[in-house]
């Protein structure tokens, strides 16, 4: 058995650091801040340059999942191993979110960024929120939410692009194909081929990634200035460490008891993270972490199904973000919140956290729902933190991708579906993006992750 990554690296060594896209995306978002500062205006222009980069990833999400989960879970003929590792996927979501829920709510009450605000309530314009609040029925009940998982027809679930729907009906394809067993090979074949065909799109996308990280960096700084963050940097700075402490308190010492390095893991995944800094968005590096964590040794199956059902259930960063923004609310407000006010909160949170990839940029519609639900905090208060919300979401979706990549691991591992040689080796050697396309084609042709 060969180990990705061994071979690459005794012909090429090292490649140039200014060949690296992490150091690609970091000058380009160094220079969109320096463009937004300087020349606002122009500035303000370059939204599209963000917008494309990631609509055309937004594109392929839908296809990727479909190819990902067929070639899974039909390629393994086991439908009892699906469903267990279904089940360990989402007793760890669960599990993971609540700490995070709580880990928010204590943080928020010891540093108390938001006492001493003393904001009347009157006197806030809240016309600004009126859309968000108009999205929160999407999310309101667990009943619409379960049922929104069954897309009217199968081509909806890819036109509307929503991840879960989508992951619904691949695993019940996944399940007809493996079902009829060889008379689906024709079928599988093309499967593998169409995936090649994606990932060798994605590959040529991520070339413009330091472009469209400039311009999204470029209009956010353009659009609210440093003057919205400084009059908020409280919440900011308090909401970042946070993140920081879900990072080092909970994901340290549970890659730690799954026997492998959380640092060298965000080394791994270092431009996946630089870049949904920039774009504030997740979906921009779904295909790449597909491709990643079957590199460090994931099972195909595991990952196709834990990685999708990741980005829907499990948002660590958005529930460190959801806590930490209504207490903040609570108390610029001066709205007083017990200790049972807050255990409520936390309990509502539970369920329309769970909600939140069910709306597109939903972390304010949801934030709107809860309050709604909770019946305490001023919905309107949401206001507030709009102009820093473009920061916030920085911090907590950067969490969320680390926290996924987690996931994933430490559920293959309980299925004892990782190769742990492909996964020291490639932790320890780095990601060598010139070995991605041959990986992409051993997976098309049925190679496994780490063979």
């Amino acid at each position: 058995m060969s180990l990705p990554g061994k071979a690459a690296s005794k012909p090429r060594g090292r490649q140039p650091f200014y060949r690296d896209l992490s150091f690609q995306v970091l000058a380009g978002m160094a220079l969109g801040v320096a463009v937004g500062y300087w020349f606002p205006k122009f500035g303000i222009n370059l939204q599209p340059v963000g917008d494309a980069f990631i609509r055309i990833i937004q594109m392929l999400i839908g296809p990727i999942i479909f190819c990902t989960v067929c070639s899974g879970i039909a390629g393994v003929n086991d439908f009892k191993k699906v469903g267990r590792v279904a089940i360990k996927a989402l007793f760890y979501f669960e599990v993971v979110t609540s700490l995070a829920l709580v880990l928010g709510l204590v943080v928020i009450n010891v540093l108390k960024p938001g006492v001493g605000m003393n904001v009347d309530m009157h006197g806030v314009h809240s016309s600004a929120v009126d859309v968000y609040v108009a999205k929160a029925h999407h999310v309101v009940t667990t009943s619409e939410f379960l049922l929104n998982v069954i897309p009217h027809t199968a081509i909806s679930a890819f036109a509307g692009g929503d991840v879960l729907q989508v992951l619904f009906f691949s695993v019940l394809f996944a399940f007809g194909l493996a079902a009829i067993g060889e008379r689906a090979r024709p079928a599988m074949d093309m499967i593998d081929s169409v995936s090649g065909a994606l990932f060798w799109i994605i590959g040529l996308t991520m070339k413009i990634a330091p472009l469209a990280a400039f311009g999204a960096i470029a209009f956010t700084v353009s659009k609210f200035g440093f003057g919205t963050l400084i009059s908020l940097g409280k919440l900011i700075l308090e909401f970042y460490l946070t993140c920081a402490l879900f990072i080092l308190l909970i994901l340290w010492p549970i890659a730690k008891v799954n026997g492998f390095s959380l640092m060298r893991l965000m080394r791994y995944i270092g431009a996946e993270l630089l870049l949904v800094i920039g774009t504030s968005s997740s979906e921009t590096v779904f295909p790449q972490l597909i491709d990643k964590l079957e590199r460090l040794g994931c099972e195909k199956s595991v990952v196709g199904l834990v990685l999708p059902t990741a980005y829907t259930f499990n948002h660590d960063g958005t529930c460190l973000y959801f806590a930490a923004a209504a207490v903040f609310l609570a108390q610029a407000t001066n709205t007083p919140m017990s200790w049972h006010d807050q255990l409520v909160l936390l309990a509502v949170l539970l369920l329309t956290s769970k909600g939140a990839a069910g709306v597109s940029g939903a972390a304010i519609a949801v934030l709107a729902a809860t309050l709604a639900a909770s019946n305490t905090i001023p919905v309107e208060s949401i206001a507030l933190i709009l102009g820093i919300h473009k920061a916030l979401s920085s911090a907590f979706v950067f969490t969320n991708i680390v926290g996924n990549s987690v996931a994933t691991i430490v559920v293959a591992n309980w299925e004892k579906a990782l190769d742990r040689t492909a996964l020291r080796s490639e932790l320890k050697t780095g990601f060598r993006p010139a070995d991605t396309s041959m990986s992409v084609l051993k997976q098309s042709t049925g190679g496994s992750a780490g063979s």
